[in-house]
């Protein structure tokens, strides 16, 4: 038994991610000496927890800081502040070597199947080149191990020898995902893989990473704007604004029973596919505002129709209203 195999036995019903309090700021430079003048607050003090084996779905508006939340996990930028626990190491203090090490247990998946592979090398290298750098298998095993990959991912092994620009988009999904998948990982960052696809495409593609999760015991952290999709393949979903997080919990109680009124306004933009079936679309005033300096109290209240004035001054707290169902709105505060 490898000892990822044997990670994954023993902490099944655990959590293979806990993160606390993660932030992650951008300086904005200016003036004469080009010094910071302030900071683009992307990720502002978000808390989450990811059970083994299971998916969590990320939802929000474009630059919420779904995106980055998943990057600075995997610590492709570094964090401002917070802590980051997989398999219940702080893997932040990590060294390099042990960074390197940690590369084959994360991967992501990006967004745009093309740009995120390189035009200069063929599929076979790009789906081995990281399985060779970190020695996983013997080299007399090397091609059948890529070959076996591809093949879980509805590649064939024909198709080692051919270029990204010669596949289709959906193709070139399959292969981003064989990429990550080669390394043998326990945790996988989804970065709204699907939202570059036809519809058709879309759900075989949902549907291979579903099998491929059942297969191996994969954990995802699924990115999208595409709340059906969430709905269809999340186990726990969060919703963020403005770099925070303002709703979570299990898929059922977050979309049965939304409770923040944006998570309400994100919902009641779903399309129903019955025709006859109406439903109020709730209609966000104004703009959002900027991550540089966001507002005072809770970072909603310019935009929610159930502002009240305590939301203009003081910043909710998360509230837990049962089974996990998590809400940071004044509206849940105890009377």
């Amino acid at each position: 038994m490898s000892n990822n195999e044997a990670t994954k036995t023993t902490n099944q019903s655990g959590n293979i991610l806990e993160v606390s309090h993660l932030k992650k700021y951008f300086p904005i430079k200016g003036g004469f000496f080009g010094g910071a003048t302030g900071s683009v607050k992307a990720v502002d003090d978000v808390s989450f927890n990811i059970k083994r084996g299971t998916t969590m779905g990320l939802v929000g508006e474009s630059g919420c800081g779904k995106s980055t939340t998943g990057r600075t996990i995997l610590r492709l930028i570094e964090k401002t502040d917070g802590e980051i626990l997989f398999n219940g190491e702080d893997i932040s203090k990590y060294d390099k070597k042990q960074l390197r090490d940690l590369r084959t247990k994360m991967q992501i998946i990006f967004q745009d199947p093309y740009s995120s592979l390189s035009p200069r090398l063929p599929i076979g290298e790009i789906i081995g080149e990281a399985v060779r750098e970190h020695g996983l298998v013997p080299k007399e095993q090397f091609d059948d191990y890529i070959t076996k990959v591809m093949k879980d991912c509805g590649l064939q092994e024909y198709h080692k020898d051919r270029y990204p620009h010669e596949f289709s988009g959906g193709q070139r999904q399959r292969i981003c995902i064989a990429r990550a998948l080669a390394l043998n990982p326990e945790f996988i960052v989804c970065d709204e893989p699907v939202s570059a696809l036809d519809v058709s495409i879309q759900a075989q593609i949902i549907n291979l990473l579903r099998d491929l999760q059942k297969e191996r015991g994969l954990t995802y952290l699924f990115i999208s704007h595409d709340l059906s999709v969430v709905e269809h393949i999340s186990d726990t979903v969060g919703v963020m604004y403005l770099g925070g997080m303002v709703e979570s919990g299990e898929t059922a109680d977050i979309f049965g029973n939304p409770l923040h009124p944006y998570t309400k306004a994100l919902f009641s933009a779903i399309p129903m596919p019955d025709p006859d079936v109406r439903k109020e679309r709730i209609l966000l005033k104004g703009d959002i505002p900027s991550p540089a300096n966001p507002p005072a109290g809770c970072k909603f209240h310019t935009r929610c129709s159930e502002c009240m004035e305590i939301c203009k001054h003081e910043e909710p707290q998360v509230k837990d209203v049962g089974n996990g169902h998590k809400v940071k709105c004044h509206l849940y505060d105890e009377k």
